[in-house]
């Protein structure tokens, strides 16, 4: 029997309880790995879901990017309300890896901001799993494969606190200290404790709730979970457990070895250093790894502690980081979201990171121990896998290989929308050939997508027709993120009818107004021209009932004839269906939201503007009489502040909203922001 409880107010439709049930039969006849080849909109978030509650087995969702994660994480937390759904992606808002540029020897520090949130729901997710809960579903980024602290190590310290359990109270402080812990009377915030009398609160690293012990000389009387805002008491316990403030926890015995054994390492490197007459290398890497390791003795941690991860964790010199893969069960099934973007992308993080780190160690900013702070070899995340479903609407050879040329097809849409239809156009006249179907989209309220195979020809592109009078943008790789999501917001609102770029609106973004994808070059075979990167941008139309796109070229491409010949296919099995069940397909309805969504950052006399007019900026500051005007979006009116450190809280509350709501693109812009604002100060 399954602990997981699916809520979905829709039963599976189209194509998937065929998808379901072929998965499930897969996994019950031991197949290591499925492919589910499911198209944009086909529900594929739905029918892993079945698969999760019908198999019942601990699960891990990994996504290559934040923010298709954090749509995961949302999506699968409303399907499985009743059960344990967690969210594991790096916990830096910012952040700068240590380097050194040796032509320029010129040493990068590392720098970095710690998002407090993110770093809660990753604690509550390896707490989640060693807790032994079966209904455990965990949404990563590829960042779960890189190296954390060892499960056993982390499991050894774990406080079991029971009503009428004997403790003195001064052991469970020095206990708390060892878990990284810290202690302040009058400032209580996540991963601190307070001690008033017989009465010691701690706010768990990993809790939205802290905890309450109170003592009867050494007797737990009683345990009670409290809110840390206003201390009302929310409901009394009879047990509860610590975890660890960190991931990067140890014993002391273990601690007191593995600074014997970075001395050991130490006294070896810089006898090399020494015999080579790179004295100041070994200067500086004698300076810097005596200073952790007094760090180390005196509080039981430094920073950049993971460099020393080896030898906290008990490896051997070569071996593979603990991950997350280490605190799930043997059992577990791995989901592998846009399969086709994910596995490249963790084949290609052990060498960027070993590239960086090499120079490091060489000259005397790192010990050589510091090479095992990595991410898995590929060859060892296959190792590690038991059950897994690749998940891609294209997947690749890779996939395909290892479902032994066998995958599983969605590609019906319960709601009836189809394919978008191909058409091909000769080259020779393609540029007024587009300027000629544009005022056609246009006026059936459709938005045009154009795509180039360089930067240059983008630009041009986007000059020429605004040139024709035809509001057009050209989005490409310089803009930063903030300026994407401004760009598409316009595009979606009608500000602009046409957006021109090389690479645009791939995997995961929706614009339900757009009806026409022109792809300019497209016989131009290659990267941008594969069949993979046709499929995803023609996918892009496939939201829109009168979706279409034009390929222009003089011949048509392998590419071209396998996206137009599979595309004809599943457009006919789509109409079959439809015509069956008596469908009439629909365009996808989809709020247009303003770019901050006043809820999320707490701006509450933020009210939509429609008589707002043209402004070019996406925020405006300025310093007036009557204080700082502030305007977050075009579609918001302004809000006024007496001083800027006034307005600096308001920015810090409202980044740490928008984290909290996983809305991390907004959360780096108001980052961005606070520094600027910061630098003014200064």
């Amino acid at each position: 029997m399954s602990d997981f409880q699916l809520v979905s107010p829709f039963k599976p439709a189209g194509d998937q309880p065929a998808a379901i049930n072929e998965l499930v039969k897969g996994i019950a006849n031991d197949e290591k790995f499925q492919t589910l080849l499911g198209i944009t909109g086909s529900g594929k978030t739905r029918t892993i879901a079945s698969v999760i509650e019908k198999t019942g087995m601990p699960t891990l969702v990994m996504s290559h990017n934040k923010t298709l994660a954090a749509q995961l994480y949302r999506e699968l937390s409303d399907y499985f309300p009743d059960n344990c759904v967690e969210f594991f992606i790096s916990y830096y808002d910012y952040y700068q890896p240590e380097a050194y540029i040796a032509s320029q020897d010129k040493y990068i520090e590392k720098d970095l901001s710690i998002n407090d949130e993110i770093q809660r729901l990753r604690l509550r997710a390896t707490s989640s799993l060693l807790s032994g809960r079966r209904d455990v579903i965990i949404v990563s980024s590829v960042s779960c494969i890189y190296g954390i602290g060892s499960p056993s190590e982390y499991e050894k310290l774990i406080i079991r606190l029971e009503v009428g359990d004997e403790i003195p109270r001064n052991k469970l402080l020095y206990d708390l200290v060892e878990l990284h812990y810290s202690r302040n009377d009058i400032d209580f915030q996540r991963a601190r404790f307070r001690v008033r009398g017989d009465v010691v609160d701690l706010f768990p690293a990993y809790s939205e709730h802290a905890l309450r012990i109170s003592f009867w000389g050494d007797e737990i009387e009683t345990l009670s979970l409290f809110d840390p805002e206003t201390g009302e008491v929310l409901e009394e316990t009879e047990q509860f457990f610590v975890y660890p403030a960190s991931h990067y926890v140890t014993t002391k015995g273990r601690l007191k070895t593995a600074i014997d054994q970075i001395r050991d390492e130490l006294e070896l490197r810089l006898d090399i250093f020494r015999s080579e007459e790179k004295y100041l290398e070994a200067q500086r890497l004698e300076q810097r790894t005596m200073f952790d390791i007094e760090m180390m003795q005196e509080i039981g941690f430094c920073a950049g502690i993971e460099n020393y991860s080896r030898y906290l964790a008990g490896r051997k010199p070569g071996e593979r980081p603990y991950c997350l893969f280490d605190y799930f069960p043997d059992d577990f099934m791995l989901v592998v979201d846009e399969s086709h973007q994910t596995v490249p992308q963790i084949g290609a993080m052990y060498g960027g990171d070993r590239s960086r780190k090499i120079n490091l160690v060489e000259h005397g900013f790192r010990l050589p121990s510091a090479l095992d702070n990595r991410p898995l070899k590929f060859e060892e995340w296959e190792s590690m896998i038991n059950k897994c479903i690749f998940v891609s609407a294209t997947p690749s050879d890779y996939e395909l290989e290892k479902s032994q040329g066998v995958y599983v097809e969605q590609i019906i849409r319960p709601t009836g929308l189809m394919e978008p239809e191909i058409e091909v156009r000769p080259l020779k006249y393609q540029i007024d050939d587009i300027v000629g179907e544009i005022p056609k989209a246009v006026k059936q309220k459709q938005r045009v997508l154009c795509l180039t195979l360089t930067k240059r020809m983008s630009e041009e592109l986007s000059q020429y027709l605004k040139d024709m009078g035809i509001k057009a943008a050209y989005m490409h790789s310089e803009l930063d993120a903030l300026e994407r999501v401004e760009v598409l917001y316009r595009y979606r609102r009608g500000d602009y009818d046409v957006l021109v770029g090389i690479n645009l609106l791939r995997e995961g973004i929706d614009i339900p107004e757009l009806g026409l994808v022109a792809i300019l070059d497209a016989d131009k075979e290659g990267f941008l021209r594969s069949d993979t990167s046709l499929f995803q941008i023609s996918g892009r139309a496939a939201r829109n009932v009168d979706g279409r796109v034009i390929m222009y070229a003089d011949k048509v491409t392998d590419s071209m004839r396998r996206v137009i010949d599979e595309t004809e296919r599943r457009r006919n099995i789509q109409l079959e269906y439809n015509k069956k069940h008596n469908i009439s397909p629909t365009t996808i309805a989809k709020d247009l939201k303003p770019l901050v969504d006043p809820n999320l950052i707490g701006a509450k006399s933020f009210e939509i503007d429609t008589d707002d007019g043209e402004s070019d900026a996406l925020e405006h500051i300025k310093v007036a009489d009557d204080g700082i005007r502030y305007k977050a979006a075009p579609a918001m009116k302004e809000i006024v502040f007496e001083d800027k450190t006034e307005f600096l809280d308001y920015l810090r509350e409202s980044m740490k909203a928008a984290a909290k709501n996983m809305e991390f693109e907004e959360a780096a812009r108001i980052r961005d922001q606070i520094e600027e604002v910061q630098k003014e100060l200064k």
